[in-house]
């Protein structure tokens, strides 16, 4: 075969390619918004709760031992209960309060520029052999700011590939693959993903008919450990695929960019290098403080049993609250040592820029929050969760298998939902209370589907942020488009799609703990 025809037979591949995406593309624009999905749900949820109503079936309910019943949703006494509740359903929302507190702490880290300083200056003093690994884990760790790591982390990993003599693509693809493809993975630094997942998990599980789940409680690090442990995993993924598969694939991509107008890798000035000296003593200040506090076993921080990491303790119940102060004591600091900020209504100013930014959440939360209620009161969840965990029996699958299929199914909805609470929030509606009905824990229901949330989510063209990533990448190679950039980061998802599945059964199998406060089974009811 001659070169041309190899580069035609590759050319003529990735159109292929590129027309299936685009199909893709085209099918997922034309579903509604998450939040009118939502509302089409409960209404669905209506619709079938009466035409189920008058139906008897022979599956008992554990909780009462008689034969689950479908509430008809759309009789005047169920309405005007919706109606009277509707407020309440919604600031009650579990997930709410949480993200928006953590986020309260984190703008202003981020507005005043804390942040944004703290990774330049990790980046900025790697060596050149551990650029990519150091890169990867540096987009893991900025899953604290949200989407940080999206808008600052990516582009600058094409600023310091480029300037250390690399392909700026593949920068690109690393710090991609650790900000968006380690998503749910977490560099030993709770993320505002935990508490907001932790709370979807739990609102799901009260959906559940055993008497066991109204006492439950989801620890918002639940899944702490394994998402710590994934976050290695991951670094080395991206570290081997990057410098051994994508960056000789791209030997012969030439940079067509102009230099000239491409962001650069700014050192840190003096003002800059002086607040972040004092933003990190102040955030290991608070460490401190919080040790010393902890540590005695008289402490406050400890629950009734002297416990620091039971989901009672004020310790795991304050982790929102810690965050909050964690990262807005060391942004106000760094703020008025940089300059940044010159008196407290900046700081306001920053709170406020970051509320800002959450009115999407706040207004798909609303919508949510109606829809779980709506799916409990039915008695539908129940109706499913039972009838889905006998069917599960009957096929007698092992419960490994049974994990893939978690991973496997939310993988497959990333492609056409993009955002990871609106996903879990419909997914894990039916998944959680259904495992549990077969003893899986919503612990392990939780980490199954954070691995297939994160591993298609650098090839999604659905996702909020991927469109801006072609932007970074035709700042220097022009031509980059939709299928360029999802060839360029497949490697990368089917490589964590495999290995992190993998990696959860053999924490699964070897017992090893997921989380604080998590277990990997949940008593059956009899």
């Amino acid at each position: 075969m001659t070169e041309a025809t190899k580069n035609s037979a590759s050319s003529g591949g990735l159109s292929w390619f590129a027309r299936s995406l685009n199909v893709i593309e085209r099918v997922g624009n034309k579903l509604p918004d998450p939040a009118i999905l939502f509302a089409l749900f409960m209404i669905a949820v209506w619709v079938i709760s009466w035409a189920l109503s008058g139906v008897s079936f022979t599956e008992i309910d554990p909780r009462n031992g008689k034969p689950i019943q479908i509430k008809n949703l759309l009789e005047g006494a169920a309405l005007t209960t919706f109606m009277a509740k509707l407020v309440s359903t919604f600031v009650s929302f579990p997930p709410l309060g949480v993200v928006l507190v953590a986020m309260l702490g984190l703008g202003v880290a981020e507005y005043t520029g804390f942040i944004n300083a703290g990774l330049r200056s990790i980046l900025s003093v790697t060596p050149k052999m551990l650029l990519t690994p150091v890169l990867v884990a540096v987009g893991i760790l900025s899953h604290v700011a949200v989407d940080a790591g999206y808008v600052l982390v990516i582009p600058l990993g094409a600023v310091i590939f480029y300037a250390a003599g690399r392909h700026p693509l593949a920068g690109i693809a690393a710090a991609f693959a650790g900000v968006s493809g380690g998503f749910s993975a977490s560099l030993f630094i709770p993320s505002s993903l935990d508490p907001l997942l932790a709370g979807l998990t739990q609102a799901s599980a009260r959906l559940s008919s055993n008497p066991a789940a109204a006492e439950l409680i989801i620890n918002p690090l639940n899944n702490y450990y394994f998402t710590s442990a994934s976050a290695i995993l991951i670094v080395f993924i991206g570290w081997f695929l990057t410098d051994k598969v994508i960056e000789p694939r791209l030997k012969n991509t030439p940079v067509d960019g102009d230099p000239a107008g491409l962001p650069t890798l700014d050192p840190l000035t003096l003002s800059e290098r002086r607040g972040l000296r004092f933003a990190v003593l102040s955030m290991l200040l608070c460490i401190a403080l919080l040790v010393v506090t902890i540590y005695p076993a008289t402490s406050p921080w400890r629950g009734t049993d002297a416990s620091l990491t039971h989901a009672t303790a004020p310790l795991m119940q304050s982790i929102v609250a810690l965050i909050l102060v964690f990262f807005l004591i060391p942004g106000v600091v760094y703020g008025y040592a940089a300059g940044t900020v010159k008196n407290h209504r900046d700081v306001i100013q920053g709170m406020t820029k970051s509320m800002s930014g959450m009115g999407y959440y706040i207004v798909m939360a609303f919508f949510c929050a109606q829809f779980i209620y709506a799916f409990g009161q039915s008695n539908l969840g129940a109706l499913i969760a039972i009838k889905g965990a006998g069917g599960l029996k009957e096929l007698a699958l092992p419960m490994g298998v049974t994990l893939i299929g978690i991973v496997i199914l939310t993988s497959l909805v990333n492609l056409l939902v993009g955002s990871a609470s609106a996903k879990w929030a419909l997914i894990g509606a039916v998944m959680v209370p259904m495992l549990m009905e077969l003893g899986v824990s919503p612990d392990l229901t939780q980490a199954a589907y954070r691995v297939g949330d994160s591993s298609t989510n650098i090839i999604t063209p659905l996702m909020p942020y991927f469109p801006l990533i072609v932007v970074f990448c035709q700042k220097y190679v022009k031509s980059t488009g939709i299928g360029t950039l999802i060839a360029l980061m497949l490697p990368y998802s089917v490589a964590l799609l495999v290995l992190w599945t993998t990696f959860l059964l053999c924490f699964w199998m070897l017992g090893l703990p997921l989380g604080i406060g998590a277990s990997y089974s949940f008593p059956i009811a009899r």
